[in-house]
């Protein structure tokens, strides 16, 4: 089953410096049916204006991905790392038993616009962490990539949970078939373009809930970008955070 949300169900926070589109419940955004699925608790579609951003602030237990699209973004952390973030890099800071950041747009004259995800870990009040990877678009082009894993498995990020994300681009007669363990259940994120899967169709911003698919045939796409969660088979509701 493909339990579709399309891009303008989601909610919408809008700051003049910040448009944020929520996938699931966030800040102010508050509904019931969408407080994440199984361990996937935020998927945020940012955009921040030129020199703009989020000041330092606190940070715990929780698995906090960045994956820029657009422009560049500057990371800060109270554990001593800086960075700047284009598209291609994927960060994951681990918040573990707490840990202060910050996030800057780093131009002063083009927005960035990149994707925050959080992701609920296996274990509490860890020592906090940070990792970052740069993945070739050759890496993602027709097929799907994996980013982060429970094991940091082919190059990926380690992620203190059990779930795989994988990353892909697919144009025109690229097209690939995921198989899906029977017992797994699975999270599709859209994030620029359109593309079909199965046969249903996907626009910039859509996402779905996947339950009970033996396979995912990502095909007919349009300079799309797309994410793959590979998620334990959890139906729980997360309180807001």
């Amino acid at each position: 089953m493909i339990e579709q949300r399309l891009s303008e169900q989601r909610g919408v926070g809008d700051h003049g410096w910040l448009n944020s589109h929520h996938t699931f419940s966030f800040a102010n955004y508050w509904d019931p049916k969408q407080t994440g699925f199984s361990d996937l608790l935020v998927i945020n579609d940012d955009r921040v204006a030129p020199g703009r951003g989020f000041g330092a602030h606190p940070h715990n237990n929780m698995e906090i991905i960045s994956y820029v699209l657009d422009g560049a973004l500057e990371h800060k952390d109270s554990m001593g790392t800086g960075s700047v973030i284009v598209p291609g890099d994927v960060q994951l800071m681990s918040a573990g038993s707490g840990v202060t950041h910050s996030e800057f747009n780093h131009s002063k004259s083009d927005n960035v616009h990149f994707l925050q995800i959080w992701i609920v870990p296996g274990e509490h009040n860890t020592q906090p962490g940070y990792q970052q990877i740069s993945v070739p678009e050759s890496e993602k082009r027709g097929q799907l990539r994996l980013i982060i894993s429970p094991e940091g498995k082919e190059g990926s990020l380690s992620v203190r949970q059990d779930i795989r994300i994988y990353a892909g681009f697919f144009d025109g007669a690229e097209q690939q078939t995921f198989a899906l363990d029977a017992d797994r259940y699975a999270y599709i994120h859209v994030a620029r373009g359109s593309i079909e899967v199965n046969g249903v169709k996907f626009k910039e911003g859509d996402g779905a809930r996947v339950r009970n698919e033996s396979a995912l045939h990502f095909a007919q796409g349009d300079n799309a970008e797309v994410l793959l969660f590979d998620l334990r088979p959890l139906e729980v509701n997360h309180p807001q955070r």
